[in-house]
């Protein structure tokens, strides 16, 4: 009896790997629906920007508006402030990282760069010292040194750019993306 070898596959080699291509799709297919229910929502990804009317904020006010679970602060600047938020030397700032958003990662805290439009100011409000919610200065209710936000549960305060000028808080607060759609319009997020 003479015995025959062969580098060419067998009849079960075909089989082990056909056998393991199937079982291989049918994992993926059984996956797929577990790893897609980890996307957000339509309903989450709704909440991730917001449209803004900007048209009823006078000079000198602020509105806070709710985005993404943070208080967003949106205020109409005077000149006065824009002015005095300019002459600022910002080597002498704690922070001098814009922290924005919309430019470099590397910009400086100058008050062009925290604000598009120097008119309008969009922060988020959430102190970066330990989250809490400043609150904002006003010519009634005069708060903090620098006429801008003072978070009271530990004394750190913001100048009219949202730039840390005095407390614990290691950066200025952030500007979140946002693009104007129109003079009164502004989209964030």
């Amino acid at each position: 009896m003479a015995a025959t070898t062969s580098d060419a596959g067998t009849r079960r080699d075909f089989l082990y790997v056909a056998s393991g291509a199937i079982g291989g799709v049918g994992l993926a297919a059984m996956a797929w629906p577990f790893i897609d229910q980890m996307n957000p929502s339509a309903a989450a990804l709704a909440a991730g920007t917001a449209e803004i009317d900007l048209g009823a904020i006078q000079p000198g006010q602020q509105i806070v508006f709710k985005f993404r679970g943070h208080p967003l602060f949106v205020r109409r600047r005077t000149p006065a402030e824009i002015a005095e938020s300019n002459a600022v030397d910002v080597n002498s700032l704690p922070d001098n990282n814009a922290r924005n958003l919309n430019v470099a990662d590397t910009a400086l805290a100058t008050d062009a760069n925290r604000a598009t439009k120097p008119e309008w100011l969009i922060l988020i409000g959430v102190c970066t010292h330990l989250g809490c919610t400043p609150t904002v200065s006003t010519p009634q209710m005069p708060e903090g040194d620098y006429g801008g936000w003072l978070c009271h549960c530990h004394g750190s305060q913001y100048d009219t750019a949202g730039r840390i000028r005095k407390g614990p808080a290691p950066q200025n607060l952030a500007v979140p993306q946002y693009t104007f759609l129109s003079a009164t319009r502004v989209k964030v997020g």
